[in-house]
Parts: C-alpha cells; structure tokens; sequence
C-alpha cells in the first residue's frame, strides 16, 4: 500500500518532500519485504556514507544534482537521470547543491 501522498490527484513528485536545514530528510511512501518505495531531500553537503542493500535499488533524480558513487566510481544524477546501485555492492550519496530522489528498493 502506498502511503504519505495524496491519492486520486495530479501532483508534483518533487514537491512531496521538503528540505531540512542540515538534514536528509526522507518519507517512506511503501515498504514490506519485497520493496521499499522512498523520497529523499538532501541538504546542500549531506550525505548517505558508504553502504550495502541486499536489494538492488533504483535511484531517479527529481531536483538539483547529486553524486552517487558505487564500488568506488563516482557518477552525477541530475533531474531526470536514473541509476541503479546493485544489490551488495558498497554505494554512497552526496549533495554537492541540494539534492531529491526517489528511491526504490527490490529485495
């Protein structure tokens, strides 16, 4: 089930997290045992460290720029841009400007 966002209504994906000062804000929309469906909003110099999921997750860029780094190689997500961090594999998150994306996960 789908949940914190608005149902049977036309609305800006972007805008249904906001940014904190200082913070990495997220907003869990679904999550059970096979996925995890979230929204991030990094903080101009916030950071996910270095990291593994069992699960292979697809990162889709929604508004300023961020650096995605998977097994050491550095990658920029801007709006519109997709990629996938593999499923145990060590990646990283880092907004050098504010940064938001949606994250799914499938175990």
């Amino acid at each position: 089930m789908i949940k914190n966002f608005p149902d049977s209504k036309v609305s800006e994906f972007s805008q249904q997290i906001d940014y904190q000062e200082g913070q990495v804000a997220s907003k869990t929309l679904a999550q059970d045992q096979h996925h995890s469906l979230t929204l991030f909003a990094f903080e101009k110099g916030e950071e996910i460290s270095s990291h593994e999921s069992s699960g292979d997750a697809l990162v889709l860029g929604l508004d300023g720029i961020g650096e995605i780094t998977i097994d050491g190689q550095t990658h920029t997500v801007e709006p519109g841009d997709s990629i996938v961090m593999p499923a145990n594999h060590p990646h990283a998150i880092f907004a050098p400007q504010r940064f938001k994306m949606f994250l799914a996960v499938s175990f």
